[in-house]
């Protein structure tokens, strides 16, 4: 039972709520429920929010009509502003500034008050402010274009982009840089218009080596250039001198790759069968590839004594022979013969396999054409080594001091022979895609020459460089130029002889500082040595760890060679002292016959056991590292 004042409370309280209208029951629900305090904190927050995007709104309004009138006031001014200011422009800059400065600071033409936003004397003060200001500037130079026309303001520097804009050219009044020589600028290229263009020195660069086409003196020269700019070569895995050529070329081939060692490659340039695909895992986008070409001629002369030792080549004479035979002794599948035949297709990833007839021979040297085209925006030329070098330089932004060399592994002209025109003649028909691909990018060799040096002016630069490599070999060379191998003291710059060509070397003369030597030495080196210090350089971990395993393999060789050949005596010894006189010299005979095959059979037997452990150490410092 409820007390009788709550009972007539909760009557009096019903009554009221039947005899009250709908509206007042509305009202009393909405301001005297539980509800209420959330109904009035939404209510809140929403008007809140609204009032928030209205005020942005507004400011986004002011901020583009004061980034419109400063971007109006940047293209109507001229590009003197921009430009480092001369002497005689002081003046004029000084009365502009002085005008600017007697207005109130509240009224610069480039900073919009919000306060004054609303004063139209306020925005008819400005606008006469700045044609003040543009009338002044204007009043003794002629306006600038807009900067669309301009595209880049002169005088500003951008790092990332890929070609400077175009500078005045040089006036007597103008000083030069310290050191300075107008024919070797490094960053001074002459396009087909004759103006000066600044442009950036590449240093992400792919080359592909090819066979006998004095690749390797280019590749002295970009492993020069960039030892001495501190760049990052991809080199062969396990210190090898090519990427295992002749397989297709892959990523993993190169050092580092697999263990993330290196985080970029600047040059890769080693000896390699191309693969477009692989490649760029490797290089970077912007990378520039380039190759060189040779005449089939000249080059399956070179690659007969060079490769006389391939089964193609090892049952004839002479290459007359080969040819004459019409290529009997060449067999495609055979290991190795792939230097007898369309070699050059064969290094760019092609099918170098011969073509059946005229028809097949058109439509595959065109496809072989057009892949080479769509990779290598330059190909060389072997024969015209030093205008190659010039359109290089030129291509890479580079100096002449940059490609300046001397021709290394270069054979002697005693192991040179000349080839008759009928001989001639079945070369290029034996090499027939080679042959296609040789006479189709010594044209376009020419074109590019014709289109952005000229001659005369590729005349003068190959002058220039002939004479710097005089001035080289004067100052570095002891003999003035190449010698044969057996001639060259230093052991260590002699370079490897292979088949029966007869490859010359350099001496240095004795009395070079420190730093000529060193810039002389690294002009010699040849292509094996060099590869080996800069491998060194950049793997020091992976490289003492070779050499160490290299020792032990030849400690071991040594102590094995040691023990066998004590044994023999020993043996010689007691067998010549058990014997009778008589039979002495025949008895003799036989042990020494007899030790000479155990020595052979346990120096082979040591020889594999070290080799076995040593590669097995060195793979497991190298998992290590």
């Amino acid at each position: 039972m409820l007390p009788p004042q709550r009972i007539a409370g909760r009557e009096r309280r019903a009554f009221q709520w039947r005899n009250s209208s709908p509206w007042t029951t509305c009202v009393r629900v909405a301001c005297c429920s539980r509800l209420r305090f959330m109904w009035f904190t939404l209510m809140f927050l929403t008007v809140l929010c609204v009032a928030l995007q209205m005020l942005g709104v507004v400011r986004q309004a002011r901020s583009a009509k004061v980034l419109k009138l400063v971007s109006e006031q940047l293209v109507r001014m001229p590009a003197e502003i921009h430009r480092p200011i001369k002497r005689k422009d002081w003046e004029n800059l000084w009365s502009v500034s002085a005008a600017v400065a007697e207005e109130p600071v509240d009224q610069h033409p480039f900073i919009q008050r919000r306060d004054e936003s609303e004063n139209p004397r306020s925005e008819e003060r400005r606008e006469q402010v700045l044609e003040d200001t543009r009338k002044k500037l204007t009043s003794t130079k002629k306006a600038a274009p807009p900067i669309e026309a301009n595209k880049l303001w002169l005088g500003q520097e951008f790092p990332n982009q890929p070609q400077r804009p175009a500078f005045p050219k040089r006036t007597p009044e103008m000083k030069k840089p310290p050191h300075s020589d107008d024919n070797n600028d490094k960053y001074r290229v002459k396009s087909q218009a004759d103006n000066t263009v600044m442009c950036q020195p590449k240093k992400h660069i792919v080359f592909l080596k090819t066979h006998k086409t004095a690749s390797s003196t280019i590749l002295n020269i970009l492993y020069r250039y960039g030892e001495s700019h501190n760049l990052t070569f991809a080199l062969p895995l396990n210190m090898h001198s090519q990427l295992f050529y002749p397989a297709f070329f892959a990523a993993h081939f190169v050092e580092g790759v697999r263990t993330r060692s290196v985080k970029e490659f600047h040059v890769l340039c080693n000896h390699m069968r191309f693969s477009s695909q692989e490649v760029r895992k490797v290089m970077p986008k912007d990378a520039f590839y380039f190759s060189i070409l040779r005449n089939p001629v000249a080059m399956m002369e070179s690659l007969f004594v060079y490769y006389k030792a391939i089964p193609a080549f090892r049952a004839v004479k002479s290459l007359e022979e080969f040819l004459i035979q019409g290529g009997r002794s060449y067999n495609a599948s055979v290991p190795n013969n792939h230097y007898a035949r369309n070699i050059l297709t064969f290094d760019f990833g092609l099918d170098n396999t011969a073509p059946e007839n005229d028809t097949e021979l058109d439509r595959r040297s065109a496809e072989v054409i057009a892949a080479m085209e769509r990779d290598f925006p330059l190909i060389l030329i072997s024969e015209y080594f030093d205008e190659s070098l010039v359109l290089l330089k030129h291509a890479l932004c580079w100096s002449l001091d940059d490609v300046s060399s001397f021709r290394l592994n270069s054979r002697s002209e005693r192991s040179r022979r000349p080839l008759s025109a009928e001989i001639a003649d079945r070369v290029k028909e034996w090499n027939s895609l080679d042959w296609r691909l040789y006479q189709h990018f010594n044209a376009t060799f020419w074109k590019r020459i014709d289109s952005t040096l000229g001659r005369t002016k590729l005349q003068q630069e190959v002058e220039l460089l002939r004479a710097k490599r005089r001035n080289l070999e004067q100052m570095c060379l002891q003999e003035g130029g190449a010698v044969d191998p057996a001639q060259v003291q230093d052991s260590s710059l002699k370079p490897f002889q292979y088949g029966a060509a007869v490859i010359q070397g350099y001496n240095l003369r004795l009395e070079l500082n420190n730093d000529t030597r060193q810039l002389c030495q690294r002009l010699i080196t040849p292509e094996l040595q060099y590869t080996s210090a800069l491998y060194t350089k950049q793997f020091p971990q992976l490289a003492a760890a070779r050499a160490a395993a290299a020792k032990k393999i030849a400690a071991s060789r040594n102590t094995a060679t040691h023990r066998a050949v004590k044994r023999n005596i020993e043996t010689n010894v007691h067998t010549a002292m058990s014997n009778n006189t008589s039979h002495n010299n025949t008895n003799k005979a036989i042990v020494d016959e007899h030790s000479l095959h155990i020595l052979a059979n346990s120096v082979v037997h040591n020889e594999r056991q070290n080799n076995f452990d040593a590669k097995k150490q060195y793979k497991e410092i190298k998992r290590n590292t």
